[in-house]
């Protein structure tokens, strides 16, 4: 007996659907192979007939000795993960007689099986309701743990199972377990920023909270270059508290990427809070952009519409930063491998951090450098010009002051408060740029936009002139001034770049400055 269920397989952040035929029929002889599987399964998926043997026993079935062939529909895609166990598991009950068939292709089906029929998460099934509803199932099924995730998906049923008797029961109809009913807006309204840090715990550095303030506005790169203790990692950190909410859209983007690298909580279902990602330095080149034999994504695409930390931004190996260059201009990153092609998203801000020098008090006002020679140059030449010039705003960061450490008064400005300015700057952002695709802050800006853009006076070219030369900088850090002078202006609420705009953009450019590492 002939029989198709439906499973999917997930191939970037997208899904596809896979029909699982199982062809049951002809007596197979003592000690012979009676199971076989095609359809290019990995072996995680091949090594799932044990589990789904027992599984089968254990809840009372039968797994007959009959010649059971299982096809994993299309076979030019390869399929891994042990997420198929109930689906097969469905179609063998079905194929052998023991369950009803009827309403088996109404519903995708996913799930890994324990050997006593229970069942444990899988990854991956927000996209993966997605495909089940623009494929026109009817419904889903699917853990229990990840039924919160999948239901997300508006006109699709989703049902949470908990074994493969659950699984059974809805098939056949003689289940009173019901879809799982969830208000994705109200979900998402209830939890958006959530934070646990905010800008009122930093005690003074309001010039760096100026200068993040300009960060989150224009969605700016920056890098915070001070001594050890100045509050750099503190500072980076809350961040994302000033950034402007996430919108519904990004929420469910950022939370399919998520969900594909499993690292979704359990029982939780939408990323409802800008990633913050913070990797180690000895982190690969392969683990920060992702990729692997099998691709996953990388960091930087889970910092996808968030924030990407690097702290101590020296320490990183030159080859792992080198690979930040092209995804930082493009926001998404693409892995080609002899069998496949596939493209994360991308769309983070860089914020770095690192000291001045191996021993940490260059520049510092009262500790004295005690590094050689040549060593403070060498020290930042580990990070290469084309990765320096992406980043729109280098930032000192003095240390704090007793007296200001001392001082138990909550700062005058909370995350709110600039929050609010962040958001009415953005606002003038997307109006600017409502008639380009894929452009939604001035950070994004093409350079033939920002001649347009970004015009400034006489007075203001004179002064670009001279900190152009004098600095010698590059074109690509021309363009990066006139950015940051635009989302100074539009944070004064002004349409014309003035020469003060101008002139605080100039400064963020401290790496910059002849003579300043010696």
């Amino acid at each position: 007996m002939l029989v198709k269920t439906y499973a999917s397989a997930v191939q970037g952040v997208e899904a596809q659907t896979i029909t699982v035929e199982v062809n049951s029929g002809g007596q197979v002889a003592a000690g012979k192979q009676f199971y076989f599987m095609v359809g290019l399964p990995d072996n995680a998926v091949k090594e799932g007939f044990q589990r789904i043997e027992a599984a089968i026993k254990n809840i009372g079935y039968k797994m007959p000795r009959l010649k059971i062939v299982v096809n994993l529909a299309p076979a030019d895609i390869r399929k891994e993960g042990s997420s198929y166990d109930l689906t097969i598991a469905l179609g063998i009950l079905a194929a052998t007689g023991q369950i009803d068939a009827e309403k088996l292709g109404d519903f995708m089906i996913m799930g890994e099986l324990s050997l006593d029929g229970s069942l444990r998460p899988i990854k991956g099934s927000l996209p993966i309701s997605i495909e089940a509803r623009k494929s026109g199932f009817k419904g889903f099924i699917l853990p229990t743990q990840n039924a919160k995730e999948a239901a997300i998906v508006n006109d699709i049923d989703v049902y949470g199972v908990s074994s493969l008797v659950e699984a059974i029961g809805i098939i056949e109809g003689k289940s009173d377990l019901s879809p799982l009913e969830y208000d994705t807006r109200e979900l998402f309204n209830d939890t958006q920023n959530e934070y646990r840090v905010d800008f009122s715990d930093v005690k003074g550095q309001e010039n760096i909270k100026r200068a993040l303030e300009l960060t989150a506005a224009g969605g700016h790169n920056a890098i915070l270059i001070g001594p050890p203790g100045a509050g750099k990692t503190m500072l980076a950190r809350r961040l994302p508290t000033i950034l402007p909410p996430l919108s519904l859209h990004e929420a469910l983007d950022t939370t399919k990427i998520h969900s594909v690298a499993g690292l979704l909580p359990e029982d939780s279902s939408l990323v409802t809070v800008r990633p913050f990602r913070s990797p180690h330095h000895t982190v690969s080149d392969v683990a920060l952009v992702g990729g692997g034999s099998n691709p996953h994504p990388g960091e930087i695409s889970l910092a996808h519409n968030g924030v990407l930390f690097l702290d101590e931004l020296p320490e990183f190996k030159r080859s792992v930063l080198e690979v930040l260059r092209q995804p930082m201009e493009q926001r998404r990153v693409t892995i080609s491998r002899a069998k496949m092609t596939v493209e994360y998203p991308s769309s983070f801000m860089l914020i770095a951090s690192m000291n001045p020098c191996p021993c940490g008090y260059y520049n510092h006002p009262d500790k004295e450098c005690v590094c050689g020679p040549g060593i403070v140059k060498k020290y930042l030449n580990k990070i290469s010009g084309p990765l320096l010039d992406r980043i729109d705003l280098h930032v000192e960061v003095t240390p704090v002051s007793y007296d200001e450490l001392a001082d138990f008064k909550p700062a005058e400005q909370t995350s709110e408060d600039i929050s609010k300015r962040v958001i009415q700057a953005r606002l003038i952002q997307e109006e600017r740029f409502k008639e380009y695709k894929d452009i939604y802050c001035n950070a994004q800006m093409p350079s033939n936009m920002v001649k347009e853009v970004c015009q400034i006076d006489q007075a203001g070219a004179v002064l670009l002139k001279t900190a152009m030369t004098k600095l010698q900088l590059s074109a690509r850090a021309y363009d990066r001034i006139l950015k940051v002078a635009r989302t100074a202006a539009d944070l004064a609420g002004v349409d014309d770049i003035l020469i003060e705009h101008l002139a605080e953009a100039i400064q963020y450019r401290s790496l910059d400055r002849e003579g300043w590492a010696g």
